[in-house]
Formats: structure tokens, C-alpha cells, sequence
């Protein structure tokens, strides 16, 4: 299995607030991903891979503009997850990148970079595997920002509300696979 903790050290070791939220959060989304995966055995999920990618799905979050998290990049943070996949791919880690680049939001598709005017190369970034879609849906348990609080499943799907009706059908999808 990939030393992920060393990876993060390298990329962190100047900064140490944007370390420790990463590791809190990652630990916990890890947490939850290898808890759900446990209660759905039949699914047969990849769990040393879960847990590498859970731990490194937000590794590009120092590249943006993003202080309250200790992160004084100059990206907006909706790229954290390209950026992400950018590192773990000159590090050779093609799968762990595709966590990276597909676990933001319910996934971001061509229509919704379209639409919302974001800042991503125009292709589909919405999780493939059970794997990546299981790191997903975990990671929109915990907040960045709130660290230390599990949201309900009630608070994940009213969180993707907002970002309209395919978001919602996606996170519900989700949680019919997983919950």
C-alpha cells in the first residue's frame, strides 16, 4: 500500500494548520468510507485502495485560496480536486488521481462546468468506480471547516440541494448504493 502519510508531509511540511485540517478530515472520511464498505461486503470494495483514497482525495487544497483552511494558493478551491489529480499523477498514482479530480460535490459534469461557468477543463469529473463513488459520498459527511461534526444524512442531501436536481438524483443514487 502507498505510504499516504508521507506524500501528505512532503506537500505539507511549511504548513501546518492546512496539514492538520487535512489529516482530520481525510482520517474521518476514511473512517466512514471503510464503514460503510464493511456493512456492504457484497459489494466487494477495494478497501486498502478506499483508504488511500480517501486519505488523499483533497491533497491539492494548499494550491488554492482557501485561508480559513490555511491554504494560500491562488486557485479557486473548486479546483482543489484537478489539482489534486495533478500531483498524484506526477507521483505515478493515475487511479488515486481520479479520486482526486472526481469527488467534489456529487461529481461535476461537462453541463454543470457549462453551466455554473467553472473553471475546469471542459470534461466530466463524476466518480466510476464503487470506490470512488464510495469516497464521495463519505467525504460529503464532513466539512473542512467543522471538523469535528458528522453531518446526518438528511444535512448531505439538503447540502446538495443546492447545486440542483442532478446533484440531488446523484446523491441520492449514492445513498441507495451505500446508506
Amino acid at each position: 500500500m502507498i505510504d499516504y502519510l508521507n506524500l501528505i508531509q512532503r506537500y505539507y511540511q511549511n504548513n501546518e494548520l492546512a496539514h492538520d485540517i487535512l489529516l482530520k478530515h481525510s482520517k474521518a472520511v476514511a473512517d466512514k468510507a471503510l464503514s460503510l464498505a464493511e456493512k456492504h461486503k457484497e459489494l466487494d470494495i477495494d478497501l486498502e485502495f478506499v483508504e488511500a483514497g480517501a486519505m488523499l482525495h483533497d491533497i491539492g487544497i494548499f494550491l488554492c485560496d482557501a485561508k480559513d483552511l490555511g491554504c494560500f494558493g491562488k486557485e479557486p478551491y473548486i479546483k482543489h480536486g484537478t489539482l489534486g489529480a495533478e500531483i498524484l499523477r506526477k507521483e505515478g498514482l493515475e487511479m488515486l488521481a481520479r479520486v482526486c479530480e472526481r469527488h467534489t460535490g456529487t461529481g461535476i459534469t461537462k453541463d454543470d462546468i457549462i453551466k455554473q461557468n467553472l473553471p475546469l477543463e471542459l470534461k466530466d469529473y463524476t466518480p466510476v468506480t464503487l470506490e470512488e463513488k464510495l469516497i464521495c459520498y463519505a467525504d460529503k459527511f464532513f466539512s473542512k471547516t467543522s471538523i469535528d461534526k458528522e453531518r446526518t444524512k438528511e444535512e448531505v442531501v439538503k447540502s446538495m440541494e443546492k447545486f440542483g436536481p442532478e446533484s440531488l438524483r446523484r446523491i441520492k443514487e449514492l445513498e441507495s448504493l451505500f446508506g
